[in-house]
This record gives structure tokens, C-alpha cells and sequence, in this order.
């Protein structure tokens, strides 16, 4: 099997999501982030709270890159519908 294409495909490494509505006093961030553990495994990390605030970060460990890379998708898809926009992204074509 030719692997070519998945080495080539460009892999979503880092987002950050806002949603605001003054009229709520509503300010938020989230960001998620794909990142190597020193173990071998790969991290999707979750942070989240008040824009200007100290947030909340949460690690979640995947055996490989295309497992934490589903596990952000369904995060992205999740707070998408929940009203939060994209503000920041960042790829690259560096598969590990």
C-alpha cells in the first residue's frame, strides 16, 4: 500500500476558536492543539475559559497522529455547533 498521499496531506496541528456576544457578557476561547508526548504517544490538548482569564487545559493521549487528529476534527465540529469560529490556524505537512 502507497502511503505517498497521507504523507502528503497537510495535518491540522494547532486551532483557536472564539465565541462572543456582548450581549451575554459572553467572551471565550478555545484552543486545540496536537502535540508529541515524551513517551512516543501524541497529545491532543484542550484548553478553554474567559478571553483574559486563566483557562482550563486538558491532555488527552493517542497512540498515533491520525487518532488525535480524528479526536480534534470531533472537538471542531463539536464547538462549531455550539456557536465558536475559527480565529487562528495552523497546519503543516510534517507527518510523525
Amino acid at each position: 500500500m502507497d502511503n505517498s498521499f497521507a504523507k502528503d496531506t497537510p495535518c491540522l496541528q494547532m486551532l483557536v476558536l472564539d465565541r462572543s456576544d456582548p450581549a451575554q457578557n459572553m467572551a471565550r476561547f478555545y484552543v486545540l492543539a496536537i502535540e508529541p508526548t515524551l513517551f512516543g504517544d501524541v497529545a491532543l490538548v484542550r484548553e478553554w475559559g474567559r478571553r483574559g482569564c486563566y483557562g482550563r487545559r486538558r491532555l488527552d493521549l493517542y497512540g498515533d497522529q491520525e487518532a488525535a487528529a480524528e479526536a480534534l476534527q470531533d472537538w471542531l465540529l463539536r464547538k462549531t455547533r455550539r456557536g465558536y469560529g475559527v480565529v487562528a490556524a495552523s497546519v503543516t505537512n510534517e507527518r510523525r
